[in-house]
């Protein structure tokens, strides 16, 4: 029996990638539960390789246009929805042993903020004494929404660390919450009573994160298991379509180098971490600070631990990168650089709020082969007013560059400069679950039909730049004949891609070998082909 029981829900979409679900921000707040006096324990209702399929959600409809067939080529994209983690009523039967008299569930993302609903009212509907409570910043960004499910009893605004023991110990001592900062409650009468998000103001006051807490068997990796590290809170830029950034109501703060090793340490030497992901909004701004956390890492190898590989997912500022930087994140355990390019076209990059960083991140790409790592660049499609040929031309830069393309769909996140921007142009999503790059959300002067286009025309290009590395050359493709069918996925897209480039179509193979045609922007594709021809492609990795 516990006294305070954390969730993380399950979720649903077109895929999960687990590395990224590990809860370190409830094992966060765990700690300083567990710093005041409470016992805690977290169910994280994703640690589980259990999925199953089910049914597209009726507001979705129109994806089945783009993803409505299986696709066994290398130019798929999504297919089949599915229920990610464990099922609702399990969660509901794990929270009535637990005995807590306090659950809180997270609820991050707004695109699954359904699902964090109905794991409350699972939860209340067998359990109806417990006290329920919802952090994250969906809760933060529109707390109203989530306060108008009954089952939830409390939202938390800001940091939960900050917020959630004080929470615990009034509720335990039977005491009115109307006075706690960053809690909205009900009145008697049953209107909301809100407040302000509350934020830590010193990172390193607080304790570490209570790891072993969290489902470590699950997050491993090459047989090691896999931690996440966060040296800080926030983001001073400015960038219009990100909801943590200077314009965003989250104040930038960074941990003291000692204060992030020291978490390093725990994760590789206790709990023998062989993978740790940086999920800082922008980790390499304090130059000093990640160059003494990069030789704190290569201290615990010195020391007999194995080496770790370190991935910073969220993305890199080309500009805060610099040679030297970048040979020791290679020696530290860095594979691949994750370069956030965002466009190249100046219009966009104007609406953006982001400077020009192409010169930086050729740099970047330069330094990253010298050391011999490898990069993927990323860039923004689809977003309110962004011309979708700006987009083809990002890919075509992107296609005479060493690197792999990272496309992402364009959503507008609570809480962004962009979100208010949607919202003022009557763009905004009807539903919730559709504030999500996969349901190609907005539809301006880039239409969904152009999104998918675009998508699809960066699964050709990493394609034959990994033809490339195989000394494979667009010549090669044109003038070999067709291969038997579909004995191999390589050996399907050469024969599409083949297709591709004559025609101008994008097909895809079925899993019984049947041939189809993808709806697409043939202007859009068409355009790519007539240009393609004409570029020096690179592959993405280094000749050796």
């Amino acid at each position: 029996m516990i006294d305070v029981l954390l969730i993380q829900p399950p979720i649903q979409d077109f895929y999960l990638t687990a590395k990224r679900t590990i809860p370190y921000g409830l094992a966060c707040i765990a700690s300083s539960l567990i710093q005041a006096g409470f016992s805690v324990g977290i169910l994280d209702g994703l640690a589980t390789s259990k999925s199953k399929p089910i049914p597209l959600p009726e507001e979705m409809a129109y994806l089945n246009e783009f993803y409505g067939y299986a696709d066994i080529s290398p130019f798929s994209l999504f297919h089949q929805y599915r229920h990610f983690g464990y099922s609702f009523e399990h969660i509901r039967h794990q929270v009535k042993l637990s005995g807590a008299f306090l659950i809180g569930i997270s609820s991050l993302f707004t695109a699954y903020s359904q699902e964090a609903l109905l794991t409350a009212e699972a939860v209340k509907r067998h359990y109806p004494d417990c006290r329920i409570v919802m952090g994250g910043h969906h809760p933060t960004a529109m707390p109203e929404t989530v306060m108008a499910c009954p089952s939830v009893d409390f939202v938390i605004r800001g940091d939960g660390e900050a917020v959630m023991p004080h929470l615990a110990m009034t509720l335990r001592d039977k005491k009115q919450t109307s006075h706690l900062p960053g809690v909205v409650c009900r009145n008697p009468d049953g209107t909301i009573h809100m407040t302000a998000p509350v934020y830590m103001d010193n990172l390193d006051s607080f304790p570490p994160p209570a790891i072993h807490l969290t489902r470590q068997s699950y997050y491993q990796r090459h047989g090691k298991s896999s931690a996440v590290i966060m040296s800080s809170r926030g983001c001073p830029m400015t960038c219009s379509y990100c909801c943590f950034g200077k314009e965003s109501q989250t104040p930038y703060r960074r941990k003291r180098v000692s204060t992030v090793i020291r978490e390093i340490e725990t994760a590789i030497s206790i709990h023998h971490a062989g993978f740790i992901d940086f999920e800082d909004e922008n980790l390499s701004l304090d130059r000093d600070g990640f160059m003494e956390i990069l030789k704190g890492v290569l201290r615990q190898t010195r020391e007999g631990n194995d080496p770790v590989e370190l991935r910073a997912m969220n993305g890199l500022f080309p500009p805060s990168l610099d040679a030297e930087m970048i040979q020791l994140m290679k020696a530290a355990g860095f594979k691949a650089l994750n370069l956030s390019l965002g466009s190249v076209c100046p219009d966009q990059l104007r609406r953006f709020s982001r400077p020009d960083v192409k010169t930086a991140f050729e740099n970047c790409l330069n330094w990253a082969e010298t050391a011999g790592m490898s990069a993927v660049g990323y860039i923004i499609v689809a977003a309110p007013d962004q011309n979708p040929y700006d987009s083809l031309e990002d890919l075509l830069y992107l296609a005479e560059k060493r690197v792999l393309v990272g496309t992402s769909v364009f959503y507008p996140a609570p809480g962004s400069l962009d979100f208010l921007r949607c919202q003022k142009m009557g763009l905004l999503p009807d539903h919730l679950s559709l504030f999500r790059s996969t349901a190609l959300p907005v539809s301006h002067t880039t239409t969904r039909l152009q999104a998918a286009t675009l998508l699809r025309l960066s699964r050709i290009l990493n394609f034959i730049k990994a033809l490339m590395d195989q000394g494979i050359t667009l010549a090669d493709i044109m003038s070999s004949s067709p291969g038997p069918g579909q004995n191999s996925r390589e050996e399907t897209g050469l024969n599409l891609l083949r297709l591709f480039l004559t025609q101008g179509k994008i097909n895809g193979m079925t899993p019984e070998g049947d041939r189809f045609e993808h709806t697409i922007d043939l202007m859009l594709t068409q355009a790519f082909v007539n240009r393609l021809h004409r570029l020096s492609i690179k592959g993405a990795t280094a000749p050796t």
